[in-house]
C-alpha cells in the first residue's frame, strides 16, 4: 500500500465512509451548531439594542441633567439677585434710620445748647447785676470829692469784686 497513491477500493470505502458522516453530521450535527450560532447572533443582536436603547436613554439623562443644571444656576442667579436687592433695601433703610435719628440727636443738642447758653446768659446777667450793685454800694458809702478819685475806686472796686468772684 502506497501513501501517495492509494487503492482504488480504499478510496470507494473512504469516500462512503465520508459520505456517511457527512449525512450524519448533516442531519444532526449542523442544525445544532447554525441553532447554536443563530442563538447567538440573535443575543448579540440583542444586546446591541439595549446598548443602543441604554446609550440613548443615558443621552436623554444628561440632556435632561443638562436642562436640570441651567434651571438650577438661573434659578441661583434669581435668588441672589434678589438677596442684593434685599440687602441693598435693608442697607438704604438702616442709613436712612441712622440719618433720622442723627438729625434728631442734632437738634436735641442744639436745643440743649440754647438752653444751656439761655442760662449762662441769665447767670451772667445775674452776676453783672450783683457786681453792679456792690458797686453802687461801695460808691455810695464812700464820699468822694474829685473825678480821679472816683475812678481809682472803680478801677479798685472792680478788682475786687472780680477777685472775689474769681474765688468763689
Amino acid at each position: 500500500m502506497n501513501l501517495i497513491t492509494p487503492d482504488s477500493g480504499l478510496v470507494v470505502w473512504m469516500t462512503i465512509i465520508f459520505a456517511i458522516v457527512f449525512f450524519i453530521l448533516a442531519k444532526f450535527g449542523f442544525p445544532v451548531i447554525t441553532s447554536m450560532v443563530k442563538k447567538r447572533n440573535d443575543k448579540i443582536n440583542d444586546s446591541l439594542a439595549a446598548a443602543r436603547l441604554a446609550e440613548e436613554k443615558l443621552a436623554s439623562l444628561a440632556q435632561e441633567q443638562q436642562e436640570l443644571l441651567e434651571k438650577a444656576r438661573v434659578e441661583q442667579a434669581a435668588l441672589l439677585k434678589e438677596a442684593a436687592a434685599a440687602r441693598d433695601n435693608l442697607i438704604a433703610q438702616a442709613k436712612e434710620q441712622a440719618r433720622e435719628e442723627a438729625d434728631k440727636i442734632i437738634q436735641n443738642a442744639k436745643l440743649e445748647i440754647a438752653a444751656e447758653r439761655e442760662d449762662a446768659l441769665k447767670d451772667v446777667r445775674r452776676q453783672v447785676a450783683e457786681i453792679s450793685l456792690d458797686v453802687a454800694e461801695k460808691v455810695i458809702r464812700k464820699t468822694l470829692d474829685g473825678g480821679s478819685e472816683q475812678a481809682e475806686l472803680v478801677d479798685r472796686l472792680v478788682d475786687e469784686v472780680t477777685r472775689t468772684r474769681l474765688n468763689s
